[in-house]
């Protein structure tokens, strides 16, 4: 279907599908605009619609199918809420987490996205490397460099949160356990 057959099908068809849609969905504005979209579809096929014995059946129908599709979705926007599927509040981040993700904000982009797909994507050296587009040997060099940072960022931090914290020998348990 060329682009001025397509013109003559959409000037003949649209005030039909758009009248019928109103008369399914009883919202002039709602069938306008689900006709529409489904001539903007019937553009992008207009191949399989020159092949097709009704063309203007196709498009009535996605336009149809947009309209409940619609409806239905504004009939969920009214109902109570499901307890069952309700969201729960998430909890509160774990600390150590917290810790984690500031001391790996600190590392260079290079060495956090090693230490990140290596320790938390479970990713081998030689995929790393692949993925990095890098030696193995500069993924190993930036895995030993960010571990280093990481252990000295992460010692630092947690001295100060709790001086007992990484030490084994101290008198009383870690928060928490």
């Amino acid at each position: 279907m060329t682009e001025e057959e397509f013109d003559v099908f959409y000037a003949t068809s649209y005030p039909r599908v758009v009248v019928q849609i109103h008369a399914l969905c009883g919202n002039w504005a709602e069938a306008q605009d689900c006709t529409q979209e489904a001539f903007v579809r019937a553009w992008d096929r207009r191949a399989q619609l020159v092949r097709s014995d009704y063309p203007e059946a196709w498009v009535r129908t996605v336009a149809h199918r947009l309209a409940i599709s619609r409806w239905r979705k504004a009939r969920r926007a009214f109902r109570q809420p499901d307890r069952a599927v309700e969201h729960h509040q998430s909890p509160q981040p774990n600390p150590d987490r917290v810790l984690l993700e500031r001391a790996l904000s600190q590392l260079p982009e290079e060495q956090r996205r090693a230490i990140v797909l290596f320790h938390l994507c479970d990713m081998g050296v030689q995929d790393i490397a692949t993925e990095l587009d890098c030696p193995v040997g500069t993924v190993k060099a930036r895995l030993a460099r960010g571990r280093a940072a990481l252990a000295g960022i992460i010692g630092d931090d947690a001295e100060q949160d709790d001086p007992n914290r990484l030490d084994p020998h101290a008198t009383r348990p870690p928060a928490g356990a």
